[in-house]
């Protein structure tokens, strides 16, 4: 369950920063043994990724055993069915896996110690389903790092409405979460470029899975969802991010500006 306080900080750098020493800290207990780390693309998470980057280096930690689940990925429809949007696409989360996420964190590390190409996963839209037993079969996921949709509270692609028992599968996306994605994708000119379907984890998926969880939110853009989360006791379908509160080990990171305190 959450913990009974949100952890509140000056700056989405210092809220960073603290996730990560608890991620990093995990790792090093891991011992270069297998770690899954679940994703989020976006913004919301860039502040982690960039202290743990920090942290890796600093520690010299061994990632060689760290696996990076990414939760999402826009998808296409075509002929025999749906499929990953070109991984070069700006907004692939493909692409953002490798250059924003493993590329950042492997920067400093000699080889021996960098996440390797095949511990990058992502579900995969032929066979969407799988993904939960490939993660399953790994024992879990030992750290969730989540995130919440500014304007619907969508997490990962799971609209508003999604069931409780939902399990990763091919969605058509929301009209709030393609527009929330024109401002963390800015180089979509418009509503009609962005895809109308992604592939996503489940909401049961991500309670089910995660060993620990910290959910994520910065940026005055954020308030509603920080008073939606700070709320929460059960899942709200109107609001999927609210999973969250039934997570175990989960706990609620903000900065000032999305509780509403000045700085």
């Amino acid at each position: 369950m959450t913990t009974a306080n949100p952890c509140i900080f000056d700056t989405p750098a210092a809220l960073g920063l603290a996730v990560a020493r608890d991620i990093a800290d995990r790792i090093a207990a891991a011992k270069g043994q297998r770690f899954l780390l679940g994703c989020p693309g976006g913004r919301s998470p860039q502040p982690v990724y960039a202290a743990l980057a920090g942290l890796v280096a600093e520690r010299g930690l061994d990632l060689s055993g760290l696996v990076i689940v990414m939760m999402d990925d826009y998808v296409i429809e075509t002929a025999t069915g749906f499929a990953h949007v070109d991984a070069g696409a700006h907004f692939s989360c493909r692409r953002f896996a490798w250059a924003d996420i493993q590329a950042v964190l492997n920067a400093q590390l000699d080889e021996a110690c960098r996440i390797p190409a095949a511990n990058v996963w992502f579900p995969d839209p032929a066979a969407p389903q799988d993904y939960d037993r490939r993660i399953a079969a790994a024992g879990g996921v030992d750290y969730f790092l989540l995130a919440s949709g500014a304007g619907d509270g969508h997490i990962a692609f799971n609209p508003p409405g999604s069931p409780k028992d939902s399990l990763t599968r091919v969605v058509k996306l929301a009209e709030q979460t393609r527009r929330d994605n024109l401002q963390t994708f800015p180089d979509f000119a418009s509503i009609e470029a962005v895809p109308q379907y992604g592939v996503t984890v489940g909401i049961e998926t991500i309670r089910a899975q995660s060993r620990a969880v910290g959910m994520v939110v910065w940026g005055a853009g954020k308030r509603a969802a920080y008073r939606r989360l700070a709320s929460a006791a059960s899942y709200d379908p109107d609001w999927p991010a609210t999973i969250y509160a039934l997570c175990a080990n989960a706990t609620l990171y903000a900065d000032r500006a999305a509780v509403g305190q000045p700085e």
